[in-house]
C-alpha cells in the first residue's frame, strides 16, 4: 500500500520543478500547479516519476514538452510529479535544439538506472509508412522493451502507437488516402474500463496523421479498443492486459491553436512551392467567424501570389477547445490507475501482489 498522504486543495496535484527547464516558468506563469523542489520535499505526499520519451523533431520539441506537462499537470490530485524528459541521440537536431536537450533532459541510461513508475512516448512526423526504415526503429524498440518490463504502465501518441503495433504486434500502419486532421466526435465503447470511468461516452479528439491503424489491426493483436470515431479512426486502445499499454492515434494533448499552427506551416511551404496544393482547414475545428476570417486571409494571399501576414492573434479567440477536460479525464484515470497498482520501489513496475498479465483484474 501507498503512504497516506495530504493533498493542499489550492495546489492540485502539483508539479515538480525539479531543474530549471524553462517549461516551468512558462507553466508557473500560465497560473499551473508548480512546486519548487524544496517546497516538495515537506509534503507528505507519494511522489510519482514519469517518462516522457520526445520524438517531435526541432520546431514542435519545446511545444510537445509543454503541452504533456500541461496535461499530466492538470489530470489528477494525487500525487507530486516527477517529469523525466528524455529523446533519442537518432533523431537529428539543430544545435539549438540540441542545446536545449543537453541542458534540460536527460539520457535513457539514467532512465534506466534511477527507473520510472510510467511513460510516455510522443509522436514524430515521419512520412512514408515504412517505421522500420527509420533511424530511431531499433534505440525505439529498446526504450519500449525496457518500459515492458520495469514500468507500470506505457502511454503512445499517433506514430509511437504505430510504432508499437508494428513491432509488438505486426500490425503495419497504412498510409490514407488524404492527411486525417480536424477534431472528431469520439465513443466509448468499453464503458467499464478504469481508463474511461466516468467520462463523456462522446467527446472530441484531434487527429493529424496521414497514416492509420485500423479497428480490424487493433482486433487482429488482441487490443482492447476503448474510444473509436466513425471520421477519426481509433483513438484508444491497450494492451490485451488492458493497461500496460496505453495506446492513442488522436492528439488529446493538443494546445487550442496546435491545428491551427499546422495548418499555418503547410499554407507557408504551399507559397514556397514545397508543396503542390494549398492545404484543406481541418475538419470540425473552426468556427463560422474563424472560417469567414481565414478564407479572407487565404484569398488575399492567393491573389497577391505569397504568404501573407497570418491573423493568428485574431483567430485564436475564435476557436474553441472541445477536448481538453476529455483528455484531463483520460489522462487522469491512467494516472490514477498507475499510482494504485505501481511498486514503492522505482525498480519494480507492480506492488506485490499484482499480476502483470491482468493488472486491473477485469479479464
Amino acid at each position: 500500500m501507498h503512504m497516506n498522504f495530504f493533498c493542499d486543495t489550492k495546489e492540485t496535484m502539483p508539479l515538480i520543478a525539479h531543474n530549471d527547464l524553462p517549461t516551468y516558468k512558462r507553466l508557473m506563469d500560465e497560473g499551473r500547479s508548480v512546486l519548487p523542489q524544496g517546497r516538495a520535499v515537506t509534503q507528505d505526499i507519494r511522489e510519482m516519476h514519469i517518462g516522457l520519451l520526445n520524438l517531435m523533431q526541432d520546431a514542435a520539441l519545446e511545444a510537445t514538452e509543454r503541452q504533456f506537462f500541461r496535461l499530466v499537470g492538470e489530470s489528477n490530485k494525487i500525487a507530486q510529479f516527477y517529469i523525466h524528459p528524455f529523446t533519442l541521440p537518432e533523431v537529428e537536431r539543430s544545435a539549438e535544439a540540441q542545446a536545449h536537450i543537453d541542458r534540460y533532459y536527460t539520457t535513457f541510461d539514467k532512465v534506466k538506472t534511477e527507473g520510472l513508475d510510467a511513460l510516455i512516448v510522443t509522436g514524430l512526423n515521419a512520412s512514408g509508412p515504412e517505421l522500420s526504415e527509420l533511424p530511431i526503429w531499433k534505440p525505439l524498440i529498446e526504450v519500449f522493451d525496457w518500459a515492458w518490463e520495469n514500468t507500470t504502465s506505457t502511454m503512445t501518441a499517433c506514430l509511437a502507437t504505430h510504432a508499437v503495433m508494428e513491432f509488438r504486434y505486426g500490425q503495419k500502419r497504412q498510409p490514407l488516402e488524404n492527411k486525417r486532421w480536424g477534431v472528431y466526435k469520439s465513443r466509448v465503447r468499453q464503458r467499464n474500463h478504469p481508463i474511461v470511468e466516468g467520462m463523456n461516452t462522446v467527446f472530441d479528439v484531434p487527429h493529424s496523421r496521414w497514416n492509420n491503424i485500423s479497428w480490424e489491426q487493433f482486433e487482429a493483436a488482441n487490443m482492447r479498443i476503448l474510444v473509436n470515431s466513425h471520421e477519426g479512426g481509433v483513438h484508444c486502445a491497450t494492451s490485451p492486459d488492458g493497461f500496460r499499454l496505453v495506446c492513442f492515434q488522436g492528439h488529446q494533448e493538443y494546445d487550442t491553436v496546435s491545428l491551427l499552427k499546422e495548418f499555418r506551416r503547410d499554407a507557408e511551404l504551399y507559397f514556397k512551392g514545397e508543396r503542390a496544393v494549398f492545404p484543406p482547414y481541418p475538419d470540425h475545428y473552426l468556427s463560422d467567424d474563424a472560417q469567414d476570417l481565414l478564407d479572407k486571409w487565404k484569398a488575399e494571399s492567393l491573389k497577391a501570389g505569397e504568404f501573407l501576414k497570418f491573423p493568428e492573434e485574431e483567430l485564436e479567440p475564435l476557436i474553441e477547445n472541445t477536448w481538453r477536460d476529455s483528455a484531463k479525464a483520460i489522462v487522469g484515470n491512467w494516472i490514477g490507475k498507475v499510482y494504485q497498482l505501481t511498486h514503492m520501489d522505482r525498480d519494480k513496475p507492480f506492488m506485490d501482489g499484482v499480476d502483470p498479465n491482468n493488472p486491473l483484474r477485469i479479464y
